[in-house]
Protein backbone atom coordinates (compact mmCIF):
# COMPACT_ATOMS: atom_id res chain seq x y z
CA UNK A 1 0.00 0.00 0.00
CA UNK A 2 2.92 2.40 0.48
CA UNK A 3 3.18 2.98 -3.27
CA UNK A 4 -0.37 4.39 -3.27
CA UNK A 5 -0.62 8.01 -2.15
CA UNK A 6 -3.93 9.48 -1.02
CA UNK A 7 -4.46 13.24 -0.72
CA UNK A 8 -7.30 14.74 1.32
CA UNK A 9 -8.64 11.34 2.39
CA UNK A 10 -11.99 11.04 4.07
CA UNK A 11 -14.14 8.17 5.25
CA UNK A 12 -15.80 7.88 1.82
CA UNK A 13 -13.18 8.99 -0.70
CA UNK A 14 -9.91 10.79 -1.32
CA UNK A 15 -9.81 13.89 -3.52
CA UNK A 16 -6.63 12.59 -5.20
CA UNK A 17 -5.06 9.15 -5.48
CA UNK A 18 -1.61 8.81 -7.08
CA UNK A 19 -0.22 5.42 -8.11
CA UNK A 20 2.00 4.01 -10.84
CA UNK A 21 2.62 7.36 -12.50
CA UNK A 22 -1.09 8.17 -12.67
CA UNK A 23 -3.28 10.69 -10.84
CA UNK A 24 -6.95 9.94 -10.22
CA UNK A 25 -9.23 12.78 -9.15
CA UNK A 26 -12.60 12.31 -7.54
CA UNK A 27 -15.47 14.04 -9.31
CA UNK A 28 -15.10 17.81 -9.21
CA UNK A 29 -17.99 20.26 -9.12
CA UNK A 30 -18.34 24.00 -8.72
CA UNK A 31 -18.00 25.24 -5.15
CA UNK A 32 -20.95 27.37 -4.15
CA UNK A 33 -22.90 26.17 -7.19
CA UNK A 34 -26.05 27.81 -5.86
CA UNK A 35 -24.46 31.22 -6.49
CA UNK A 36 -23.11 30.44 -9.96
CA UNK A 37 -25.39 31.15 -12.90
CA UNK A 38 -25.45 28.52 -15.59
CA UNK A 39 -23.28 25.72 -16.85
CA UNK A 40 -20.62 28.07 -18.26
CA UNK A 41 -19.76 29.52 -14.84
CA UNK A 42 -19.99 26.13 -13.15
CA UNK A 43 -17.75 24.49 -15.76
CA UNK A 44 -15.14 27.25 -15.39
CA UNK A 45 -15.12 26.85 -11.59
CA UNK A 46 -15.01 23.06 -11.84
CA UNK A 47 -12.05 23.10 -14.24
CA UNK A 48 -10.21 25.57 -11.99
CA UNK A 49 -10.58 23.01 -9.20
CA UNK A 50 -9.26 20.29 -11.51
CA UNK A 51 -6.24 22.50 -12.26
CA UNK A 52 -5.49 23.01 -8.56
CA UNK A 53 -5.74 19.32 -7.68
CA UNK A 54 -3.66 18.22 -10.67
CA UNK A 55 -0.93 20.72 -9.71
CA UNK A 56 -0.97 19.44 -6.14
CA UNK A 57 -0.52 15.89 -7.43
CA UNK A 58 2.32 16.78 -9.83
CA UNK A 59 0.39 16.94 -13.09
CA UNK A 60 -1.53 19.42 -15.22
CA UNK A 61 -4.30 19.60 -17.81
CA UNK A 62 -1.93 18.77 -20.68
CA UNK A 63 -1.39 15.33 -19.09
CA UNK A 64 -5.06 14.30 -18.78
CA UNK A 65 -5.56 10.83 -20.23
CA UNK A 66 -9.28 10.41 -19.72
CA UNK A 67 -12.23 12.46 -18.55
CA UNK A 68 -15.77 11.59 -17.53
CA UNK A 69 -18.21 14.49 -17.57
CA UNK A 70 -21.64 14.33 -16.01
CA UNK A 71 -24.18 16.95 -17.10
CA UNK A 72 -27.47 17.52 -15.36
CA UNK A 73 -29.01 18.33 -18.74
CA UNK A 74 -27.59 17.48 -22.17
CA UNK A 75 -29.08 20.76 -23.40
CA UNK A 76 -25.96 22.29 -21.78
CA UNK A 77 -23.58 20.14 -23.88
CA UNK A 78 -22.54 22.90 -26.31
CA UNK A 79 -22.00 25.52 -23.58
CA UNK A 80 -19.94 23.10 -21.48
CA UNK A 81 -17.91 22.08 -24.55
CA UNK A 82 -17.10 25.73 -25.32
CA UNK A 83 -15.51 26.12 -21.88
CA UNK A 84 -13.81 22.71 -22.06
CA UNK A 85 -12.28 23.38 -25.49
CA UNK A 86 -11.00 26.83 -24.45
CA UNK A 87 -9.44 25.32 -21.29
CA UNK A 88 -7.82 22.27 -22.89
CA UNK A 89 -4.38 22.79 -24.48
CA UNK A 90 -4.10 22.24 -28.23
CA UNK A 91 -3.33 18.65 -29.18
CA UNK A 92 -4.04 17.42 -25.63
CA UNK A 93 -7.58 16.08 -25.98
CA UNK A 94 -8.06 13.08 -23.68
CA UNK A 95 -10.34 10.12 -24.16
CA UNK A 96 -13.66 11.49 -22.92
CA UNK A 97 -17.22 10.48 -22.17
CA UNK A 98 -20.08 12.84 -21.41
CA UNK A 99 -23.32 11.58 -19.91
CA UNK A 100 -26.51 13.09 -18.56
CA UNK A 101 -26.94 12.28 -14.88
CA UNK A 102 -28.75 13.29 -11.74
CA UNK A 103 -26.05 14.95 -9.61
CA UNK A 104 -25.65 15.04 -5.81
CA UNK A 105 -27.30 18.45 -5.43
CA UNK A 106 -30.08 20.04 -7.50
CA UNK A 107 -27.91 23.18 -7.95
CA UNK A 108 -25.07 21.24 -9.60
CA UNK A 109 -25.03 21.29 -13.40
CA UNK A 110 -21.68 19.61 -14.19
CA UNK A 111 -19.20 17.20 -12.60
CA UNK A 112 -15.79 16.27 -14.05
CA UNK A 113 -13.62 13.28 -13.15
CA UNK A 114 -10.15 12.89 -14.68
CA UNK A 115 -7.19 10.53 -14.79
CA UNK A 116 -3.85 12.10 -15.68
CA UNK A 117 -0.21 11.15 -15.99
CA UNK A 118 2.25 12.53 -13.45
CA UNK A 119 4.88 14.88 -14.92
Amino acid sequence: MSDIERFHPGPRMSKIVRHGGLVYLCGQTAGGAEGLEGVTAQTEETLARVDRLLAEAGSDRSRILSALIHLKDMADFAAMNAVWEAWLPADAAPARTTVEAKLASPALLVEVTVVAAVK
